[in-house]
């Protein structure tokens, strides 16, 4: 059976990228910070909106939403990914595995990656909730706004989500794909 992505123009899509057998490139602000980079100069050219990120030291996570019009995000990740590819090589230092793939994508990120298409609000909630407690869940902090990669402080700024958001007693469960 082959595998097929939804393309639905205008939607919003939870993503997971993950490093080339769980690397930590991410412990790197240098790293973070070209990350970041490659995303804005991807956005000039092919504008989405980042609902929601966290940066992991071996994944990521997000929410994209796409112009109506518009439903090509595979061509945006393979954008950023050898954006950020081609200037980690030049700039900072890169762990690698295994010098002959020195220049291969697959030398930083796992070739695939996990997308889904949101279904409705209460969907799209509950993947924030799952992007914004990913710290917390991989025992990296002990309450999200404590993880200073992640939109939760642009949701606090934004008085969308309070500062004690996901305190000690609440609980975020995983989320099941149908």
């Amino acid at each position: 059976m082959r595998y097929r992505r939804t393309d639905i123009p205008g939607a919003s899509y939870f993503f997971t990228l993950v490093t080339e057998q769980r690397q930590n490139l991410f412990i790197h602000d240098e790293n973070i910070e070209l990350l970041r980079e490659s995303f804005r100069q991807i956005k000039q050219k092919r504008p989405f909106i980042i609902e929601a990120a966290v940066i992991m030291p071996d994944h990521l996570h997000c929410i994209w939403t796409l112009p109506d019009n518009d439903a090509d995000y595979s061509t945006r990740w393979r954008l950023i990914k050898a954006w950020f590819t081609k200037h980690c090589d030049q700039k900072y230092k890169l762990p690698r595995n295994n010098a002959r793939m020195k220049k291969q994508q697959q030398a930083i990120w796992q070739h695939r990656y996990w997308e889904y298409c949101l279904k409705d609000e209460e969907d799209f909630e509950r993947h924030v909730d799952y992007i914004h407690y990913n710290p917390v869940k991989h025992h990296y902090v002990e309450s999200p706004p404590q993880w200073k990669h992640s939109s939760i402080h642009r949701y606090i700024k934004e008085d969308i989500l309070p500062r004690d958001w996901a305190g000690s007693d609440i609980i975020i469960p995983d989320i099941d794909y149908d």
